[in-house]
């Protein structure tokens, strides 16, 4: 048996495209709502549950107790703006690297996770726009909206283990483009937690937060599970 039976994917920045459309939706839905926020101050927050990141921004922008109809009906904004763009914006694509990291899963016999910090509704937009979930390039998708708490918890993660009758989390691999994304793979206990450059975080921004690896392209995510497996 491989030693890895999972891996765990993060979704925009990681295996979907994002040029900078996250960023603009939220700080579109934050003007809306009477914030102007510098889009530098979204990236350092990606990757989190959008409604904490909302409440984050909010208390940063002058808000220091934000109601809940306020950050609703600001992350309610937010999702649409995403949902109309996954469903119908250029650039909706797989980042170079992912068909031939799923093809090589695939083949090894190991469970595809995809994790996110969108909610449900949103991820389901960009499966569908993709053609992942139909044409059975993933196996486990679950988003933060899903679980007690998103990332840095491990409760996503958690899910997928349960799901795929994983009890060992040294026979998972977390990877994705965030600060939360590291945290949420070392909280969970996983073999490795994985940093890659193609989203909101560059190399020396990813050491800070002490992942096991830090890559640039997905592929390079092979040679590590050819070492183990």
């Amino acid at each position: 048996m491989n030693k890895v039976q999972l891996v765990v994917f993060d979704i925009a920045g990681t295996t979907v495209l994002d040029g900078g459309n996250v960023a603009t939706a939220f700080t579109s839905a934050m003007k809306e709502h009477g914030y102007e926020i510098d889009p530098e101050e979204v990236n350092p927050l990606m990757g989190y549950k959008k409604p904490i990141a909302i409440k984050m921004l909010l208390e940063k922008y002058g808000n220091p107790t934000p109601t809940d109809d306020l950050v609703g009906a600001i992350h309610s904004r937010f999702v649409e703006l995403m949902i109309v763009y996954y469903r119908t914006g250029d650039g909706v694509e797989p980042l170079p690297g992912v068909d031939k990291v799923f093809a090589y899963l695939k083949g090894k016999g190991v469970k595809i996770g995809l994790d996110t910090g969108f909610s449900k509704d949103i991820a389901q937009t960009i499966l569908d726009r993709l053609g992942w979930e139909k044409e059975g390039k993933v196996n486990y998708v679950v988003a933060s909206d899903e679980v007690p708490s998103g990332r840095p918890a491990p409760f996503m993660i958690q899910r997928m283990m349960n799901l795929a009758g994983i009890t060992d989390p040294k026979q998972v691999v977390k990877i994705g483009d965030t600060e939360v994304d590291i945290n949420e793979g070392l909280n969970a206990g996983c073999l490795y937690s994985i940093g890659v450059t193609t989203g909101a975080f560059t190399r020396d921004e990813l050491s800070k937060y002490h992942p096991t690896h830090i890559i640039d392209n997905l592929e390079e995510l092979i040679p590590i599970l050819e070492s183990v497996n």
